[in-house]
């Protein structure tokens, strides 16, 4: 292994690139007007917006190569790695799991799955395979776990339904949720949950790619040549992505399925590995300061990610929830307060929407700006 830094700058700044990204589409101002690229496809199909969780997971496998895997190969105690990786899962799970339940703590309906409740699972079940297992072995168990996922959605019949159907609330994923999590699913839906248990298999795949991305900065590779194989691996993982979406299930984010963990993990290694050799890997000082001096707002974001994430989506919850009187003796949300004088500008409402959403992220942006300059990092 190289002498590759235990912490990157490229991978901050893809970091606070993600989590700014997540703050502008989880907060426009009216969700009934976005522009399409800000919102979820709503099944098959995929946006701008649908990159942004496998984003995350995948930064997470690249951070746990570069600590969790470089400390394991250096011969330090494994079982003890893999208990201080199970505390910090555990608080993961609980912050979700606590923001779930703000504002009503409403334990007999409050919905047990989340964004951040999987990104805790996905890092528990990546823990062994980091620490013990080598790169044949994380890539095959990305081969075993996409295949078994396959298979299972595929071929298992699903009460009522049949095998194979890939509608909303009538998969097997659905199916299992229901059974296990019945009146604590997504409440949009409530028959299924697009962060449910069995689509965390392949999500757990998009975590181990980006270890597998960390392996090979710690690699004995020169710092250009790994940037090669970056970019290479990405466009390979497009193709295979597109292929699969064809000939075996779709593209499709709330399934999680093989052909969407295969585009979107293409889709990190190309930026990454573009952050990677613009702020890490270039040769050139004068290019790369200048770069680092761009890059410099998300790589602010990018110290306090979790934080943010969970602070910005507690903010969310209680603009919803605080109510204002009106002279007419109705009731406004906060939230709805403070968009009125954007809404009433003359841009259009999409334009409006978004023009919240800028807002509201310029406002998590001056916190986390704050909390650098203070040098207050909030870790797990």
């Amino acid at each position: 292994m190289n002498d590759a830094p235990l912490r990157l700058t490229s991978l901050d700044a893809f970091r606070g690139f993600t989590i700014a990204a997540m703050v502008l589409v989880n907060n426009p101002g009216d969700w009934a007007n976005l522009y399409p690229q800000l919102a979820h496809a709503a099944w098959h199909g995929w946006t701008f917006t649908d990159t942004i969780f496998p984003f995350f997971l995948f930064i997470g496998g690249v951070a746990m190569a570069l600590s969790l895997g470089r400390l394991a190969a250096a011969g330090a105690d494994k079982p003890r790695l893999l208990r201080k990786l199970a505390v910090r899962a555990a608080i993961i799970f609980l912050i979700g799991f606590a923001l779930n339940l703000i504002p009503r703590f409403d334990f007999d309906t409050v919905r047990i799955p989340g964004v951040l409740q999987r990104i805790a699972l996905c890092t528990l079940l990546a823990a062994p395979l980091v620490v013990y297992l080598g790169w044949r072995g994380q890539a095959a168990a990305i081969a075993i776990l996409l295949t078994l996922y396959s298979l299972l959605m595929l071929c298992v019949p699903v009460p009522g339904v049949g095998a194979g159907v890939l509608e909303p609330g009538k998969d097997l994923g659905a199916y299992i949720d229901r059974m296990l999590l019945d009146g604590h699913l997504w409440v949009q839906a409530k028959t299924w949950d697009p962060e449910g248990l069995l689509s965390t298999l392949p999500a757990l795949c998009s975590q181990l790619f980006g270890v597998l991305a960390g392996r090979l900065l710690l690699s004995a590779l020169p710092r250009g040549e790994q940037v090669v194989w970056l970019m290479l691996g990405g466009l390979a993982c497009l193709a295979l992505g597109s292929t699969l979406d064809a000939v075996l299930m779709p593209i499709n984010k709330s399934l999680w399925t093989p052909s969407y963990c295969f585009l979107m993990t293409g889709w990190a290694l190309l930026a990454f590995g573009a952050s990677y050799w613009l702020l890490d890997a270039n040769p050139h000082p004068a290019l790369r300061a200048r770069a680092a001096a761009w890059s410099k707002p998300f790589l602010i974001y990018g110290m306090n990610a979790l934080f943010i994430f969970a602070f910005s989506g507690f903010v969310a919850k209680m603009l919803g929830f605080i109510k204002l009187a009106q002279p007419d003796g109705s009731q406004v949300s906060l939230g709805r307060s403070l968009y009125a004088p954007i809404a009433a500008l003359p841009i259009g409402a999409v334009n409006t929407s978004l023009l919240y959403a800028i807002a509201f992220n310029a406002c998590m942006f001056g916190i986390a700006w704050f909390m650098w300059r203070r040098r207050w990092f909030v870790k797990v």
